[in-house]
């Protein structure tokens, strides 16, 4: 199996009134929105870095395996709301997969604890429903005890408030940890004996090797062969300077 490793920065709920409910006192919307101004405007963050190192066996398909770290996918109402009337996306870096990319946006993701998130990546194309997805330590340090689910499935989920230099939007659900999952083509897919739907587990080795089971197969006619797991996945398993990576299929 050949390997490459990346880190990427990888119904509608309308914005509710925002009451900026469990901030600290004395600071209200202008007050969040200048240090936004302050802070996101002038940092955008880490963008996604995709350096592929290759080893394995020739032949085998070449897996990609991605470190997700926190970022938020809108709506197009939510952009314009966060960045102003007729806001669009502006792609900055081109993500693996193919048609999607980092935006140069930014937000800040405010949680119930009193504690912010400043530059939070958005991804684009923009999305049906906003989602944030975060990574178990994120959730702890605002406050969120996030449930593990597929990247779409936000019903029942906590919320957050997102806050851009335009305005910002108190979503009332949609804040997740991303199960950990890895994209296919169909003829991936057959390759490994899996379809949609199904798990897997990936096995890395090195200093830290690890086996992370149940990853969900998301197969289909384009994707490019990739697992996504996140910054604290990513880290446990030291996976900068893993020697290897394999996809095994589960009994």
């Amino acid at each position: 199996m050949s390997l490459a490793m990346t880190n990427l920065m990888t119904s509608t709920t309308a914005p509710a009134a925002f009451p900026f409910a469990g901030l600290p006192a004395g600071l209200d919307r202008s007050g969040v929105e200048r240090i936004v101004r302050e802070i996101v405007l002038r940092s955008h963050g880490t963008p996604p870095s995709q350096a592929p190192r290759e080893s394995g066996k020739a032949g085998e398909p070449k897996l990609v395996v991605s470190i997700s770290a926190r970022h938020c996918h809108l709506t197009d109402e939510h952009v314009e709301k966060l960045f102003g009337p007729g806001s669009k996306l502006t792609p900055h870096k081109n993500l693996y997969q193919d048609g999607f990319y980092a935006a140069e946006q930014t937000v800040m993701v405010v949680g119930p604890k009193r504690k912010m998130l400043p530059t939070v990546r958005v991804l684009g194309p923009t999305r049906k429903a906003s989602q944030v997805e975060l990574a178990f330590t994120d959730g702890i340090s605002l406050g969120i005890d996030l449930p593990v689910r597929a990247s779409g499935k936000i019903t029942g989920t906590p919320g957050c408030v997102l806050v851009g230099p335009a305005g910002a939007v108190e979503l009332g659900e949609g804040v997740i940890r991303a199960e950990r999952h890895v994209h296919m083509s169909l003829a991936d897919a057959a390759h490994f004996g899996v379809k949609d739907g199904d798990r897997m587990s990936l096995l890395i080795k090195g200093s830290c090797s690890t086996v992370f089971r149940d990853l969900l197969v998301r197969a289909d006619a384009t994707s490019k062969l990739e697992v996504h797991i996140d910054t604290d996945e990513g880290n446990a398993a030291d996976l900068d300077h893993a020697v290897s990576v394999e996809l095994l299929k589960q009994t």
